[in-house]
């Protein structure tokens, strides 16, 4: 398995006993004023946004409601840009990420670097998620595999990033965990949507096979009965309300695909303003309310923030940016 997923889930622990990275709190710092979500409404980044900016105000962190921004395009790209070329130095600006955003930047897909921006915190990890429709002539996900490596072409999977996004790529591991070859690996189907809930409502509608997305995007289809889910890829089982749900793990395929959910800053944030708005993040992550958001719309509560995660993000970056060479996603 990647070490990237080996890191989450140690980090998972820690969190779960308090780590932390500890600020002192500047005197005349801008409280948060704005989130931007690079996507539509209704996906994981606007999710991410709309709950923490409630909590925010829910909490007395701010006066006053946190604006959302959505700012779709290039799965990202666009949020990205903007921020850099005109947002640079605002002081109560969040950009909600994930692995997802990290694994454009590996791939060349943003425009400059991860020094481009400041690091804020992650506050949670959602987990990927196998899935068919609930009268799917595929029962487990050994029957899946196993047309996937014998008849590569014959199936479409669908998720709401590009090829050689982070929901294609977490297909492609399960592909060669079940002994696909890597020459073998481009002849899947991929078929991108918006979300991960338009993946599946598609899926529904006969137009794919197999959605591979982010269990928070898409948990109503789950406890409607709407789906039936082959697989969530994490190491151990998940925490109610998902806990039948059975693991690749469990199933012999060694394979674990975490999307955390953060935030970044602009580039040009004073480390005063920087160090509040990680300590602002700290007091929402630690309350008994976020644990609450994120157990309810399949997150694991994890902490990292300040430098603690800038030093995160950047491995994360060295190591998807070897597996999608590995993969054959870039050269």
């Amino acid at each position: 398995m990647p070490s990237i997923t080996r890191g989450i889930q140690g980090f998972a622990a820690t969190a779960l006993i308090g780590a932390g990275v500890a600020f002192s709190a500047p005197s005349q710092a801008l409280p948060i004023g704005e989130c931007i979500a690079p996507a539509d409404p209704g996906g994981g980044w606007d999710f991410t946004c709309r709950s923490v900016g409630k909590l925010l105000l829910d909490l007395e962190l701010v006066d006053s409601p946190v604006q959302v921004t959505n700012m779709p395009g290039g799965v990202g790209a666009v949020a990205f840009a903007n921020v850099e070329s005109n947002r640079a130095d605002d002081s109560d600006l969040l950009v909600a990420t994930s692995t997802v955003g990290v694994t454009q930047i590996a791939q060349g897909k943003y425009p400059g670097g991860a020094d481009t921006m400041r690091w804020l915190a992650m506050l949670g990890t959602d987990v990927g998620v196998i899935l068919v429709d609930d009268d799917s002539e595929y029962e487990s996900l050994e029957q899946l595999l196993d047309t996937m490596v014998e008849d590569p072409g014959a199936l479409s999977i669908a998720g709401s990033s590009g090829a050689g996004g982070w929901d294609h790529i977490r297909a492609l591991m399960l592909a060669k965990e079940a002994g696909m070859p890597t020459d073998q690996i481009g002849s899947l189907r991929w078929v991108q949507f918006d979300g991960g809930g338009p993946a599946v409502t598609q899926m529904m509608g006969g137009h794919v096979d197999v959605v591979s997305t982010d269990l928070g995007e898409i948990a109503g289809f789950i406890e409607s009965g709407d789906v039936r889910v082959l697989a969530v890829l994490s190491e151990e089982p998940l925490p109610e309300p998902f806990d039948e749900l059975p693991t690749a793990a469990s199933q012999g395929y060694d394979v674990a695909g975490y999307n955390w959910r953060g935030f970044y800053t602009g580039g040009e944030v004073s480390d005063a303003d920087y160090a509040a708005m990680v300590e602002d993040l700290q007091a929402l992550y630690d309350s008994d309310e976020w644990k609450g958001v994120a157990q309810q719309n399949g997150l694991v509560p994890l902490w990292r923030g300040g430098e603690e995660f800038d030093a995160f993000v950047r491995e994360s970056i060295d190591e998807v940016e070897a597996i999608s060479r590995e993969i054959g996603v870039i050269q």
